[in-house]
């Protein structure tokens, strides 16, 4: 488990956004914590098959150096504004199986209402702001290039 001194400047606590490894959550959780914080949120945006098309599994294409920008200034601007404690955001690329984590946002803060409306806050931005680009892959054979948000067609 990694610890921070508590006179620790900056919250954001990864380098690396966009990977193309599977991530894990519940290591993830495991492995960041701040003597300070009295609430961990942990976000996990996780493939689902569709209710109307059987869904095999999500390849997303990022441009991957704009896209490290954007979520570390991301990250960085909700750190300063719910004084957080921890920020972490890490997004797949590459192939993501059913129940796979496509993201994974982690927010800790001193008390829950900050650690929320900030984990809230960085998916919302980096689901519309980041280029990422999702395209899912159907039982059927077909395949269809998905929203870079939580828009909906229908």
């Amino acid at each position: 488990m990694k610890t921070y001194s508590l006179s620790r400047p900056q919250a954001v606590v990864n380098d690396i956004h966009i990977s193309s490894a599977e991530i894990s959550p519940v290591d993830l959780l495991k492995e960041y914590h701040h003597p300070e914080a009295g609430a961990i949120v942990l976000f996990s945006g996780e493939v689902r098959t569709d209710t109307k098309k059987e869904v095999l599994y999500l390849d997303y294409e990022v441009h991957v150096p704009l896209a490290e920008k954007m979520i570390h200034d991301i990250l960085l601007e909700a750190s300063t504004k719910w004084n957080l404690k921890m920020a972490l955001c890490i997004h797949r690329t590459g192939r993501v199986d059913v129940s796979g984590a496509a993201v994974v946002v982690i927010t800790a803060s001193r008390h829950r209402m900050e650690a929320y409306e900030a984990n809230q806050y960085i998916i919302h931005r980096v689901k519309h702001e980041a280029p990422i680009w999702k395209r899912e892959y159907f039982a059927d054979g077909t395949s269809d290039w998905g929203h870079n948000c939580s828009c909906s067609t229908s």
